[in-house]
């Protein structure tokens, strides 16, 4: 069957109701975003492995399963790419490093098992920063891949999910896995012009996924809308026990319940004017633009006295993130002969002399920190920054010690909070800004709310990278 290419951009509902009303099949979206693939991911570098006859024995397997009326849900039938930290028996799973290209798991990762439950599709397995440690979305070995929405500059994608980005920004596939320790899936879903889940940590399993921090590492999906960002968080969360993190949680909020209820009388807290220095002039005025936006939905808007500067957690968190990825990955930073990145080699190698008791206090301060946080926003629903203080640059001027990029996003990961990235704007260049909504541990249904009701007022999330046809 022949298909409008500008399906390829569509959201998951437009292609989940495409495949109820029969006018396509679970192999003809498969044969789509395949064909995307084959003219596009060479130049853009956003998928590391594609095994096509076995996504199209998928894709055949669930339209079987159509056809004889046992239908899993409303994503059966479509593709979905998955961050190559999580593991798919038999499948290469490299963590993004040439040290780990021979290495095949022989177990599947919960999340992958859980999605292929619900019908999905896997259509490939998205390229990533080295062991998941980094923000700019560069990979000194394997290349980086390219941001879809400059063709002349090779601009960053933002990391460390850096594939799952580009690939649905790029329409390889509809919707991504990524992963967030301290802002890896916000930061490619806002330089990319996606939205990107952040779940409270433990909503989502780690079961056979590469660790990076197990305290602060977390699975979500990026996709175009919150609408679709809860369909997949639907089927994705909830407890395992191979992951003893995702059990003993509070019940959690039925995400798709009252998704669309909008956002009147909601009170939402937003930093004084001098914890906003140095954002770019566009994402600024986006912000603004996007706080209006919510207050026209019936939002009030209330500053807040934070404890402290967002980008205060930053040393904290880095140093704690970099002691567990130093005890999970010294096996191999240890071993000279291994081709690992000399950026991702000297980040995580300063967590080696963190002692036991510098460790288990910044353990303690994590929680500190978070009941203080929570306390400034007593009263306020969520709090909403810009989720990056600027847009992608080019990769040449990349400042590999800079931690610019995690200002607004690593404090959220630090204390297990969630949070959602949405589209927000272009700047004065064409390129992507986002506004991040963050609400207290297990409000991931409030979060998706809330940038559902943003998105019904704006269509930042319907402007595509050019170029692309």
């Amino acid at each position: 069957m022949k298909l409008p290419a500008d399906l390829a951009y569509a959201d998951l509902s437009t292609l989940s109701q495409a495949l109820s009303d029969g006018a396509v099949t679970a192999r003809d979206l498969t044969e789509l975003y395949l064909d995307r693939i084959a003219r596009h991911n060479t130049a853009l570098n956003a998928l590391i492995h594609v095994d096509a006859d076995a996504a199209r024995a998928e894709a055949d397997a669930a339209d079987a399963l159509r056809r004889a009326g046992a239908v899993a849900g409303p994503l059966h039938g479509i593709p979905i790419a998955v961050k190559d930290l999580c593991d798919v028996a038999g499948q290469p799973g490299t963590g993004g490093s040439l040290a780990l290209k021979d290495r095949r798991p022989a177990q599947t990762a919960t999340v992958v098992k859980r999605l292929r439950a619900a019908g999905m599709v896997l259509i490939g397995r998205a390229h990533m920063v080295e062991f998941a440690c980094g923000g700019w979305g560069t990979n000194q070995y394997l290349g980086t891949p390219r941001n879809p929405w400059d063709r002349e500059v090779h601009r960053v994608p933002g990391g460390s999910s850096s594939g799952s980005g580009v690939t649905v920004a790029a329409a390889l596939a509809p919707a991504a896995i990524g992963s967030d320790t301290s802002g890896s899936i916000r930061i490619p879903a806002a330089l990319c012009g996606l939205t990107g889940l952040k779940p409270t940590h433990g909503r989502v399993s780690n079961a056979n996924t590469m660790p990076l921090a197990h305290n602060q590492d977390s699975l979500g999906p990026m996709v175009r809308t919150a609408q679709d960002a809860a369909l997949i968080h639907a089927v994705i969360a909830g407890p395992d026990p191979l992951d003893p993190a995702t059990l003993g949680l509070p019940p959690a909020a039925d995400v798709l319940d009252g998704i669309g209820l909008g956002i009147a009388g909601r009170r939402f807290g937003v930093l004084p004017d001098a914890h906003l220095d140095g954002v770019a002039d566009g994402v600024l005025a986006a912000y603004r633009a996007a706080l209006t936006a919510l207050e026209k939905q019936g939002a009030s808007i209330h500053e807040i006295t934070p404890p402290e500067r967002c980008e205060d957690v930053q040393p904290r968190s880095f140093l704690t993130i970099m002691s567990e990825g130093y005890s999970n990955l010294r096996h191999l930073l240890e071993d000279e002969s291994l081709p690992i990145g000399q950026h991702t080699k000297q980040r995580i190698l300063t967590g080696k002399p963190l002692l036991a008791a510098d460790y288990i206090a910044l353990l303690q301060d994590r929680i500190d920190s978070s009941r203080r946080w929570q306390a400034s926003i007593d009263g306020m629903d969520a709090l909403l920054t810009p989720t990056l203080p600027i847009s992608a640059i080019p990769v040449e001027a990349v400042d590999e010690a800079s931690l610019i990029l995690g200002r607004f996003t690593r404090m959220v990961s630090y204390f297990g909070w969630c949070a959602l990235s949405v589209p927000a704007g272009l700047d004065g260049a064409g390129l992507p800004v986002s506004l991040q909504i963050v609400c207290r541990p297990h409000g991931d249904a409030l979060a998706l709310r809330i940038g559902q009701a943003f998105q019904s007022a704006t269509d930042w999330h319907r402007q595509t990278a050019p170029g692309w046809g």
